[in-house]
């Protein structure tokens, strides 16, 4: 069913850079949401422009440094045995805020449905 959707989601998007997009959630929990089938993927806190704490349900928080190049937003998270960051494409899909991973062998689409100001009360941030 994914693969059947994505081409109409890729026509019907409108891309918004990455720093749009962290503008609008700097300060903010962030809820993640596979789609189509609407699985809560994880939470995330926003931290700073360059710093997020992310949750996904049954685990820990794990902190991650940001960077946008080339239009994307990119995690590389403390606990990545790879060092290699996680890059997401932000866009807009009928009004509703959705990343799509930056990955040509993947298609992974998410949705945020929510946006909130509470904290993750996660552990502090790491200092380096």
């Amino acid at each position: 069913m994914l693969i059947a959707l994505t081409p109409f989601v890729a026509h019907a998007q409108t891309r918004i850079t990455p720093e749009a997009f962290l503008a609008a959630v700097q300060g903010k929990t962030v809820s993640f949401y596979d789609y189509p089938s609407g699985f809560l993927v994880g939470t995330e806190e926003f931290l700073s422009p360059t710093l997020s704490v992310w949750r996904m349900e049954g685990r820990g928080c794990v902190y991650g440094q940001i960077t946008t190049p080339n239009g994307q937003i990119c995690f590389l998270y403390d606990d990545d045995p790879d060092d290699v960051p996680v890059c997401w494409w932000p866009f807009l899909h009928n009004d509703r805020l959705m990343v799509r991973l930056a990955s040509f062998s993947r298609r992974e689409i998410q949705e945020v449905r929510s946006i909130t100001e509470d904290g993750l009360n996660c552990p502090s941030a790491p200092i380096s």
